[in-house]
């Protein structure tokens, strides 16, 4: 890897293009590196990932509005297909209604580094363009090595989340870079699709503060859709604000961390294998990733406490992002809150720990119930639950050296008697250095539970055929899962839009 510092520079300054970040990002997608088998299988995981969590959401309001819309846009010739139904559908439409269904749950992959992410974001615009234009599987898959490179080697160099800027501000570029691989387009192309990605994707991260709303799922599609148009403008000749990262009125200078501020990114050097996929990890449990581990060591604690009524009170002692963003440092009373939304108590490690403690286990649609979030038993130890951040697991968070990042926690437990429980657990037991990290059968194991009684067993087979034989499939609309009309119409009732 190569490391490229990054900085703003006044626009009286000789600043080559050759120099710009968006431009350096173009070359690594221009680069016709092959993919090595790891990534390969990776990302056929991922996409049997994303089709699982889409199973489990397609019924839920907000998917279903987000498929509505598309469905108000289809195309006679071409197109791409959207989750659950049949026809062609507008690509960049199809690929936001997709976007919505698989970042819902909050149930699919992520990386964590000097920002977080869910990388995984960046396959529903991907596959649909990929559909769109009938490019090969092969392609896709180029495509795919590049999208995950750019997002997590961005997430490891930027912070976004210390200025409230949210992180799909990331996602933007890595969607545009993606497509630049997939569709072979020149740097020059790629590298003005990434500057409007990246203009039209920067938000505040007021989405996921808060009284947190359905938009916290439609924020990723519509990056992933804006990505799209990017592309579409740029190869059509249009350019765009540039340097966008580095210019003395950009990214840098007035969102993030101001003009004297440096940033160091890592790119693949060229002819350099594009593997960034392999540092990441997904979710066996439906919640915020750092609340992956602390379920886990919820789940292992119970028998060794005994009868919750006696707990006084519970500690977590955590991490800087954990304790500020889902603990009791966020200082947002709605995640103690019973009536709060399912975004909101997705992002309440209190709630969490309190619920996994009380079941010994975690479901994506009962553990958020609201008959389950009002019981006052759960309700009494959810408010004796509080986080506190200790520097070793902020340090942890952000090492480097795989064998000691972490992104979990240390419980003490303290019962009323004067009795102090204490665990600890650095990573989920899903994550590849977990006690049960996910390969293909668990990938798959994933996607037939959470598409029983939604997806029949016959369509489940043929989609999990279809993603082994990705590279041979003559169309890559085969990656698309179709649904009952019995199953499609338990979907709620919407209002009427615009559109």
């Amino acid at each position: 890897m190569e490391q490229h510092i990054v900085r703003t520079h006044r626009s009286a300054e000789d600043f080559p293009i050759a120099e710009h970040l968006a431009y350096k990002i173009a070359k690594v997608a221009a680069d016709p590196v092959a993919v090595p088998a790891d990534t390969k299988e990776m990302i056929c995981n991922r996409i049997i990932d994303n089709a699982a969590v889409s199973a489990a959401s397609v019924l839920r309001r907000p998917v279903t509005v987000a498929r509505r819309q598309a469905e108000a846009h289809p195309v006679s010739a071409n197109g791409a297909k959207v989750f659950g139904i049949s026809g062609n559908y507008s690509a960049e439409w199809a690929a936001f209604a997709n976007g919505v269904a698989v970042r819902e749950l909050d149930f699919h992959d992520t990386f964590l580094a000097a920002e977080y992410s869910h990388p995984g974001d960046n396959i529903p615009a991907l596959v649909a363009v990929a559909q769109h234009v009938k490019a090969s599987g092969t392609d896709l898959i180029r495509g795919l090595a590049t999208a995950y490179e750019i997002q997590v080697d961005l997430v490891r160099g930027m912070c976004l989340h210390e200025h409230k800027i949210d992180h799909v501000a990331h996602l933007g570029p890595s969607v545009a870079a993606g497509l630049g691989t997939m569709l072979k387009l020149p740097v020059d192309v790629i590298y003005q699709a990434v500057g409007q990605a990246l203009h039209t994707t920067t938000a505040t991260r007021q989405s996921r503060k808060g009284a947190i709303s359905s938009w916290k799922a439609f924020a990723p599609a519509f990056a992933g859709k804006m990505g799209i148009e990017a592309v579409d403008r740029a190869m059509r000749g249009e350019g765009a604000p540039s340097p966008i990262w580095e210019g003395e009125d950009g990214v840098i200078a007035w969102l993030l961390s101001g003009p004297d501020h440096k940033y160091t990114i890592p790119l693949p050097a060229e002819g350099e294998e594009k593997r960034a996929i392999l540092d990441t990890f997904t979710k066996e449990h439906s919640a915020e990733y750092q609340s992956q581990a602390p379920i886990d060591l919820a789940r292992r604690m119970r028998d060794k406490i005994g009868d919750l009524t006696q707990i006084e009170e519970i500690i977590l002692h955590t991490s800087h992002h954990t304790h500020y963003v889902i603990g009791t440092g966020s200082n947002d009373p709605q995640k103690f809150d019973p009536d709060a939304t399912r975004e909101t108590l997705d992002h309440s490690i209190m709630y969490i720990f309190a619920v996994a403690l009380e079941d010994g286990s975690w479901h994506h649609e009962r553990s958020y119930a609201s008959e389950r979030a009002h019981r006052p038993e759960t309700i009494e130890l959810w408010h004796k639950i509080r986080t506190v951040e200790d520097p070793e697991w902020t340090r942890r968070y952000h090492a480097e050296d795989p064998n000691e990042k972490a992104f979990g926690c240390r419980a003490e437990v303290r019962l009323k008697d004067g009795t102090v429980i204490s665990d600890e657990l650095a990573i989920a037991d899903a994550h590849p250095l977990g006690a049960r990290p996910f390969a293909r059968p668990q990938y798959e194991e994933k996607f037939r539970t959470l598409a029983e009684g939604i997806v029949a067993p016959a369509e489940q087979d043929r989609f999990l055929a279809a993603v082994t034989n990705i590279e041979t499939l003559d169309d890559l609309g085969e990656l698309n899962i179709e649904l009952s009309e019995e199953v499609l119409n338990q979907a709620p009732n919407t209002p009427q839009g615009l559109l």
